[in-house]
């Protein structure tokens, strides 16, 4: 029998994968063209050329013992001084290969940072609407998650309430910008009201309380936005990052955090982060990926595409009367639910062959989430049965 704690994860499994199942169902019976499926964050725009350029390149000349051998559990040295160099250049950082720790994927990253701050029933405080998958990971260190209710104008912080609810056990506050599942960009001036908050309640309550910063999405920006680098606002910050869409390597599994030397005890920090790596059973980062990484520092994928995509969805969805956020950055749209329960209208939407997740997946419900990083086509395509669905909704 399995262990209790995983009876209720297996029933309330992921509803965004269970929707990518869904969909695959679909696709046998009507066509894969025929199935219009908003589901899944995997990124359809190909990794840059300069990746494969780099795998063969690496393949070719390195050694095959060491490139396929251990390393330190925090990485290969020169690949963290490359990422250290290259942050230092971007956002005026001053970091060294010390404060970089490379991981797998974010998710693993995220384990790794809860597995070194977190005793049990300490507290970490996210904003409605989260990434679900943030509940599990802080359940995984038996800590709890607090979430500060969504402010369904903007999708942004709301203040008041987020001050009152850090206490002696918040250990944590951790944002995602951009924000998935609404596309949402916390400007500098939201950034800086998040810090003010943590430095006035370090100081009344004598804690230490870490800003984690998920970016998965930094680089997937439009209309000249710009996503502010947290650790220039609060010293304890750290960051944990992935290449999965920015490189569009989502199953190669790397990433990095980075812990800097202003953090509290930074250099137990440092050395708890590697070990919590080797511990949890990564190990460490793939190693062929480390190396690939590094010589794809300045690479991009096309973000044109991912935003000719934005507009198209965004523009033909509100045509119809649905009511949406436009998103700033990632590549997901967040769309009120014509009626209240959110479930109810995806199954409606399933009729029409269209996969949407529920807002109540992300603590945000009455709201969907469609991941627009599909082929321009499939969106196109989409409308005129979106079309059926909004006059099925009486829109």
């Amino acid at each position: 029998m399995i262990a209790d704690s995983m009876v209720g994860l297996v029933k309330n499994s992921s509803v965004i994968r269970e929707m990518f199942e869904e969909g695959n169902r679909l696709a046998k019976i009507y066509g894969a063209e025929n199935v219009y499926d908003f589901s899944l964050g995997n990124p359809n725009v190909p990794a840059p050329e300069e990746v494969n350029k780099a795998i063969k390149e690496i393949v070719d000349t390195e050694d095959s013992v060491l490139l396929h051998g251990y390393m330190s559990n925090s990485g290969y040295e020169d690949v963290r001084n490359a990422i250290a160099r290259s942050l230092n250049k971007r956002f005026d950082t001053h970091f060294n290969e010390s404060n970089i720790v490379m991981t797998v994927g974010a998710a693993g990253g995220l384990n790794t940072i809860f597995k070194t701050i977190l005793n049990p029933s300490d507290e970490v405080i996210t904003f409605a609407p989260f990434f679900g998958e943030y509940r599990n990971y802080v359940s995984n260190y038996n800590g709890k998650l607090v979430v500060v209710s969504p402010d369904v104008t903007s999708f942004r912080p709301k203040f008041d309430e987020f001050e009152a609810k850090i206490n002696k056990k918040t250990r944590a506050v951790i944002i995602n910008n951009p924000n998935n599942p609404t596309g949402v960009v916390y400007s500098e001036d939201t950034i800086k009201k998040i810090a003010d908050i943590m430095e006035k309640k370090q100081k009344e309550l004598g804690t230490e309380i870490f800003l984690i910063s998920d970016e998965p999405y930094r680089e997937l920006v439009y209309d000249g936005v710009s996503v502010p680098y947290l650790t220039k606002y609060y010293d304890n910050t750290i960051v944990g990052y992935s290449y999965s869409k920015s490189l569009s390597l989502p199953g190669e599994r790397i990433g990095y955090l980075v812990i800097p030397d202003e953090i509290s005890d930074a250099e137990d920090m440092k050395v708890a982060a590697s070990v919590a790596t080797r511990i949890l059973g990564f190990v460490n980062a793939p190693s062929l990926q480390q190396k690939v990484v590094a010589k794809c520092l300045d690479a991009k994928v096309n973000v044109e595409a991912y935003d000719k995509n934005r507009k198209a969805l965004y523009e033909g969805l509100t045509k119809l009367g649905f009511e949406c956020v436009k998103p700033e950055g990632a590549f997901y749209l967040w769309m009120k639910s014509p009626v209240e329960n959110d479930t109810e209208f995806c199954n409606a939407a399933k009729k029409h062959n269209i996969l949407m997740v529920p807002g109540s997946s992300f603590g945000g419900p009455g709201y969907v989430r469609l991941a627009y990083c599909v082929s321009y086509e499939t969106i196109v395509n989409s409308l005129p049965h979106f079309a059926e669905l909004a006059k099925e909704m009486g829109l």
